[in-house]
């Protein structure tokens, strides 16, 4: 394995081709008409255009990406995260070309995107899941009110082939049941083309907690500790940090084995993620979903830990044996991750499109990276996700590694466009969020105060 392609742009492409330069791999990138003059089209050593701007034109064309591979000989192929990351069907094509696969098997991949399955074999790993029903396909409602009296009230609406906290929508009783869960159908069908459902317990005081997991293919894994992601907004995740702030560690072990063995179960191969929802105040956890792919979050584990979680997905696609390097890894200190969006916080959250007029990132501050997939004059379009870059900050303690991030946040420059920068500046200053005072609704209940 010579030279790899990355479908995929911006940040995860960038972070990539980095991984894969530092093991002396030639790269090949692919770009939409939009990302032409792109960070990862410069970065890497060959690039081939493959459409329009529309993803569904471009990112997302499995025959394009494959032409690519053949046009530039590239000897494999690495997803990233989003995009064609969890299309079993992409995998499955990518080996019958006679690529490698840089990722888990495509079994698997089916097998844990459908979230139905996913929970069954959960519970077959010994892994808790909370209450929940049977898959409902678009149509079939009746005995609704009975199954979700079953589940109980609160509850969520969850799309069957959903995931990353797309397809959620959460019911307090009777009256808006049947509403959302044709909505939500309605929406699983045009976001996955399968507009099935299912009913879960919905826990309201809740920390989201996820395990790091590396599997090698063989029924061997180990886990590489915890993130915990509770601070959230509508459930796409604001902050992420390890360890979990004042968590009880005896359930986070437990959460860590029940990871580990799910991952060992389905011979799970490379970086993947096991997600779990935790009642924040009894500690009872539930299995959540586990993500078939490397996570944005991923360098919150990389600075605890000191391993190249991507550069490890590639040694192992290259057939190294990594398995006694990774058992006994240890946790070091406390890591905490934002993300820096092209964001209108005032205005509910709407994408603020434009150019990046100024973006000067801070330089040799102590214990912090960043990993961007942008530069000054570069265009952050409406076609694809806003995020501009991830700050990630280590410390000895958690007060530390705050103190980092929000001064390599402050000291950031961005003009031309709007973004979230002093909304996360605020929520690292709130006193509760400093003392480890965190869970899921956390955002919505002081809005008023980290939102001017």
């Amino acid at each position: 394995m010579k030279r790899i392609l990355v479908a995929n742009r911006g940040e995860i492409a960038c972070r990539v081709i980095r991984a894969a330069q530092d093991l002396g791999l030639e790269t090949v990138t692919v770009h939409s008409d939009a990302d032409a003059e792109a960070l990862h089209v410069e970065m890497a050593d060959a690039a081939v255009r493959i459409g329009p701007p529309p993803a569904a034109e471009s990112y997302l064309r499995q025959e394009a990406i494959l032409a690519a591979a053949r046009e530039t000989g590239a000897h494999a192929i690495h997803p990233g995260y989003g995009f064609m990351a969890e299309n079993a069907d992409f995998a499955r094509a990518v080996q019958a070309a006679g690529l490698i696969w840089i990722g888990p098997r495509p079994e698997t991949i089916e097998a844990m995107g459908d979230k139905q399955r996913a929970r069954r074999l959960a519970q077959e790993a010994g892994v808790p899941v909370a209450r929940g029903s049977d898959r409902i396909l678009p149509g079939a409602t009746d005995g609704l009110e009975e199954l979700a009296e079953g589940v109980g009230y609160p509850l969520l609406v969850k799309a069957a082939a959903g995931g990353g906290g797309i397809g959620m929508r959460r019911v307090d009783g009777p009256e808006t049941l049947r509403k959302t869960v044709e909505a939500t159908q309605s929406m699983a069908e045009r976001s996955f083309g399968d507009g099935s459902i299912y009913l879960e317990r919905f826990i309201p005081r809740a920390r989201h907690i996820e395990i790091q997991v590396f599997g090698f293919g063989d029924g061997r894994a180990v886990h590489l500790f915890e993130r915990d992601c509770s601070l959230q907004r509508r459930f796409q995740k604001i902050v992420e940090e390890s360890p979990a702030p004042g968590f009880s560690r005896e359930a986070v072990a437990a959460m860590a084995e029940a990871a580990r063995a799910l991952a060992a179960s389905q011979h799970y191969t490379g970086a993947g993620t096991v997600e779990f929802v935790a009642d924040a105040d009894t500690g009872e956890f539930f299995f959540l979903e586990m993500n078939t792919r490397i996570q944005v979050e991923h360098p919150v584990t990389e600075m605890v830990t000191g391993c190249d979680l991507v550069g490890l997905q590639l040694r192992l696609a290259a057939g190294e044996d990594l398995h006694d390097m990774l058992t006994g890894v240890a946790h070091s200190g406390v890591a905490m991750e934002c993300r820096l969006y092209a964001e209108n916080p005032a205005k509910n959250f709407l994408p603020s499109p434009g150019t990046l007029v100024v973006f000067d990132l801070p330089d040799g501050l102590p214990g912090i990276r960043i990993d961007a997939g942008v530069r000054a004059g570069d265009s952050i379009t409406p076609y694809y996700d806003p995020m501009i870059a991830k700050f990630i900050a280590w410390g000895e303690d958690r007060g530390t590694a705050i103190d980092r991030l929000r001064d390599a946040l402050a000291a950031t420059q961005v003009e031309g466009l709007a973004t979230n920068r002093d909304f996360l500046i605020a929520v690292l200053g709130d006193p509760d969020f400093r003392a480890g005072a965190i869970w899921t609704g956390f955002v919505e209940e002081r809005r008023k105060s980290l939102i001017p």
